[in-house]
């Protein structure tokens, strides 16, 4: 099995997270059963999608003790996401507990944050259970409202795609309560200003809309149409 590659970047260029350290991780990490893979996911085509296969490739992206060193020299109290584009360490439908464990001792000390689509299996949950309440936070992804609620039972920190059309406020079919990423709310804001998702213990989940050039598709994800 061949190791995952990673890339990092000091101060980011994207409006939407502002000048913050980002990280990405190879597609190999991407687990077949999250439903956007090939179906809408915004980081595999255009600018992310480029700059996510060139900086990750082979011989070129970053082993994870590189990774972990250049996580290291983030300031302390830093805010950080890991994963603009790819998942946690472990190829496909499993995490790499040790893997992951690496990364959560690199960020002590800092606010590392990241999402994953990996399937909720025990161990799963377990190893991400453990990383963040170690101080790295990591968001479950649901696809739609419906599926926050089935994850919700984890008591992990959520977010969720969301219709087009909702507004700052919606709920899951469960009533439970949905706030638009102050980022795509308001131009004023971005990861930088806001911190938010690496907020642990939040009583409400996070919702995108969804984006990328293919934005119908994952509209219908969003509704359950999928």
């Amino acid at each position: 099995m061949t190791a995952p590659r990673f890339s990092f970047v000091r101060a980011s260029a994207n409006r939407k997270t502002g000048p913050m350290p980002v990280t990405n991780t190879d597609a190999s990490t991407c687990p077949n059963s999250c439903a956007l893979k090939g179906a809408g996911c915004y980081a595999e085509t255009g600018p992310v999608g480029w700059q996510w296969s060139k900086r990750t490739a082979p011989g070129v992206g970053l082993s994870l003790a590189e990774l972990c060193r250049y996580i290291r020299t983030i300031g302390g109290g830093q805010l950080w996401r890991h994963n603009v584009a790819g998942d946690l360490p472990g190829a496909g439908e499993t995490i790499d507990a040790d893997a992951l464990a690496k990364i959560t001792r690199a960020n002590r000390g800092r606010r590392g944050f990241t999402y994953t689509h990996k399937p909720d299996t025990p161990a799963n949950i377990a190893a991400i259970k453990t990383a963040t309440a170690a101080g790295f936070t990591v968001n479950l992804s649901a696809d739609n409202g419906a599926d926050a609620d089935r994850l919700a039972r984890h008591g992990l920190p959520l977010v969720t795609i969301i219709p087009a059309d909702a507004g700052k406020v919606s709920h899951t079919p469960a009533g439970r309560k949905i706030v638009l990423c102050p980022a795509e709310s308001s131009d004023r804001v971005t990861c930088v200003t806001c911190g938010i998702c690496a907020l642990p213990a939040r009583p409400y989940i996070i919702g995108f809309k969804p984006k990328g050039a293919r934005r119908r598709m994952v509209e219908q994800l969003a509704k359950g149409e999928l």
